[in-house]
């Protein structure tokens, strides 16, 4: 049985607040959470189920986005049509990137913040992060395009960043010329 995931809205300080690190294992419980949070942005992927149980589209969410103030992010990439990569990354780091700076085209969105927001949010087109899976091992990840994207917005969200902060209110649309649009 599907049970939609309660994600808190841009204003609940929840968002605002630098998250903590995981200093001992991530409970049975939030656990158990990540696998609905999994099954949330898997299913708000795909039409028939976004229809369904009126899902608004997204591929990542961070814990503090459901209340926990905690270093845990997650995000179902679509790499294919209907194919799917998970990726859950507990106190997770960028630990290199590079030079190049991207934009989403369209501009980004976040499952918190329920309106429209425009402008062109500058991130980097590749990143390195280092974190733990939900066994505590050691993993790294390379992301880059909208990968990286997603993973640098995530991450925000344990600093108590939301995507618009870095929107330069005096330059909101950047040009091919200024940077790359994707």
């Amino acid at each position: 049985m599907f049970k939609k995931v309660e994600i808190l809205d841009e204003k609940d300080p929840h968002l605002r607040r630098k998250s903590l690190p995981y200093e001992e294992e991530v409970s049975k419980e939030e656990k158990k959470l990540v696998e609905q949070i999994i099954t949330h942005l898997t299913y708000s992927q795909i039409e028939e189920y976004e229809k369904k149980y009126d899902l608004r589209p997204g591929m990542g969410l961070a814990f503090p986005q459901v209340g926990i103030n905690k270093r845990l992010i997650i995000i179902v990439y679509e790499y294919d049509e209907g194919k799917f990569d998970n990726y859950v990354v507990v106190n997770p780091k960028i630990i290199s990137h590079s030079e190049e700076k991207i934009a989403a085209e369209a501009g980004e969105g976040c499952l918190s913040v329920n309106r429209e927001v425009e402008g062109h949010v500058p991130r980097w087109a590749r990143v390195t992060i280092t974190g733990l899976d939900l066994d505590g091992n050691e993993i790294r990840i390379r992301a880059r395009e909208d990968l990286s994207i997603a993973f640098q917005h995530e991450i925000d969200h344990l600093d108590g960043i939301l995507f618009y902060d870095r929107i330069d209110p005096k330059h909101r649309f950047y040009t091919e010329d200024e940077m790359r649009l994707i």
